[in-house]
């Protein structure tokens, strides 16, 4: 029988039939302290596409986290055919600081490809880029709502891209769309290499979500089934109903300052002209209403209970 390809990051190799914890050397803390980046691998014997599974591209994003921990810990990554590559935080340095970003403000999912002397989010997307990405198939990049903004679970995909596509259907979250390619994006650099991807979002960051973790966990064993890797389970960890698809969005912004008291959930069913929340001086005084301009649902609600005018407080689609 013909082996499965062997996988190497870091100077290591993981042979067909072995499973390593790996790392990826990025720089060092200002105390010397040497920074890496935990990459799990799983080799299958059997010949099969190789799926990588990522998180923590935001420091802060912690659903993405603990939906890799979590997989690990279950050992949902033992593969039958094929290879799972797991990166459980890949911006260590945003992860330890309980930020978005790196220490000099920069966003690493606006640096890629990066590059070799450039700034550190550029050389953590570098090497990543260097180490990883000519060794996948596909990619699932598990995201969580920015900010105070919580996601509800979705997917989100490349229009350009089918296979991107069909993987959001098979991942078949609550809502799903297409995204356009953001300029620096892991995403954009991912289609640029010919490497189908879709993006998880769900919740919110620094605040874990149990649903959103679970949905994350679910879609993530659909695919790894639909690409041969895993065998069909039988305990309905992985059945639900079919995603909505949205075609168009919108977001609702706050049309005063003020304090900001939503009156609907997220993921709910929404009626045009239906009252969704108020904006409301703290005396009493004045307020706005933020009434539903169509028929559609609720993917994405701001927390932030002081809002100023402009602020993103829904979004909505149909």
């Amino acid at each position: 029988m013909t082996q499965n390809k062997v996988i190497t990051v870091g100077g290591e190799t993981v042979q067909p039939g072995e499973n390593k914890l790996l790392k990826i050397s990025i720089d060092r803390l200002p105390t010397g302290t040497l920074i890496d980046i935990p990459v799990y691998v799983f080799n299958a014997e059997k010949p099969g596409p190789t799926l990588l599974v990522q998180a923590g591209l935001h420091g802060d994003e912690i659903n993405g986290i603990e939906i890799v921990r979590r997989m690990l810990d279950e050992k949902r990554f033992q593969v039958s055919a094929g290879a799972v590559i797991a990166v459980p935080i890949l911006n260590i340095f945003g992860f330890i600081h309980f930020s978005r970003d790196v220490p000099d403000g920069k966003d690493v999912n606006r640096s890629f490809p990066g590059t070799r002397s450039g700034s550190m989010a550029s050389r953590i997307a570098y090497h990543y880029l260097s180490e990883i990405m000519h060794q996948i198939d596909y990619g699932i990049d598990l995201h969580t709502g920015g900010g105070q903004r919580h996601n509800f679970p979705q997917i989100r995909y490349t229009q350009e891209d089918v296979e991107s596509k069909k993987m959001a259907e098979v991942f078949n979250a609550p809502f799903s769309f297409p995204s356009k390619l953001i300029k620096g994006s892991f995403r954009n650099a991912a289609f640029r290499m010919g490497k189908p991807t879709v993006v998880y979002e769900a919740g919110e960051s620094m605040r874990f979500d149990d649903g959103a973790i679970l949905e994350g966990i679910k879609g993530t064993l659909r695919v790894m089934q639909h690409l041969g890797m895993a065998p069909i389970m039988d305990d309905g960890y992985t059945d639900r109903n079919t995603t909505v698809s949205l075609q168009e969005r919108k977001w609702l912004r706050a049309p005063t300052a003020g304090m900001f008291i939503p009156k609907v959930i997220n993921g709910c069913v929404l009626k045009k002209g239906q009252v969704m929340g108020i904006v409301s001086d703290t005396y009493a005084k004045k307020s706005k209403t933020i009434k539903a301009p169509f028929d559609g649902h609720l993917f994405c609600i701001n927390h932030q209970a002081v809002v100023n005018q402009g602020d993103a407080l829904f979004h909505i689609g149909k």
